[in-house]
């Protein structure tokens, strides 16, 4: 498996940090696909690095062998929607889930929408049980290879983490570029110290 025919995907729950891997993958020189449909705001104001094809992969994953030797995001219950006859890597996003749960409906309040339409005690089981699933899933699959990466441990040791991304891609990565990304200015959803 050579880094020019694998496609190397950046998963997680929604406000796990994917966009933020996603931005230091294309900064440190890996190509990522993206339609710049959904703008940078002040949720996310390094962008989200999305491309709206993932949303309808079930239907169509034509687009998907184009994607080679290039990274795209995908949130964890579209991966067992992945075509076979390529070769994965994916880089799966892990966050304390009350951080999570806090950015989400810190963010759907800034859209106007209920964040209390699901409570967070369903919506944390349910992430959870999405977590757990795919964890199985990914597991069993023989065309691909993960690494976890912890939203908290790349602010707590950006240095280290960016190495392990590069390695784990296989790339010669500009490390410096990727480390400059890394903002704690924007960790606003912290989970209260025990």
């Amino acid at each position: 498996m050579t880094s020019t025919n694998v496609i190397t995907i950046v998963s997680g729950l929604p406000r796990s940090g994917t966009s933020m891997i996603m931005k230091m993958l294309n900064v440190g020189g890996l190509e990522v696909v993206t339609d710049h449909v959904r703008k940078a705001d002040v949720d996310n104001p390094m962008g989200y690095y999305e491309t709206e094809r993932v949303k309808k992969i079930r239907e169509d994953a034509s687009w998907v062998a184009a994607t080679q030797g290039k990274a795209f995001k995908m949130i964890v219950p579209l991966l067992p929607h992945l075509p076979l006859g390529f070769q994965y890597q994916v880089i799966l996003m892990r966050r304390d889930m009350g951080e999570i749960l806090r950015s989400q409906n810190k963010m759907l309040e800034r859209l106007g929408r209920s964040s209390h339409e699901v409570p967070d005690e369903k919506l944390a089981d349910l992430f959870a049980r999405q977590l757990s699933e795919i964890t199985r899933w990914l597991e069993e699959q023989d065309n691909l290879r993960v690494l976890d990466v912890n939203y908290n441990d790349v602010l707590e040791d950006p240095a280290q983490q960016v190495r392990r991304l590069a390695e784990f891609v296989e790339q010669d990565l500009g490390v410096r570029p990727m480390l400059d990304i890394i903002d704690p200015a924007l960790y606003r959803n912290k989970a209260p110290s025990v």
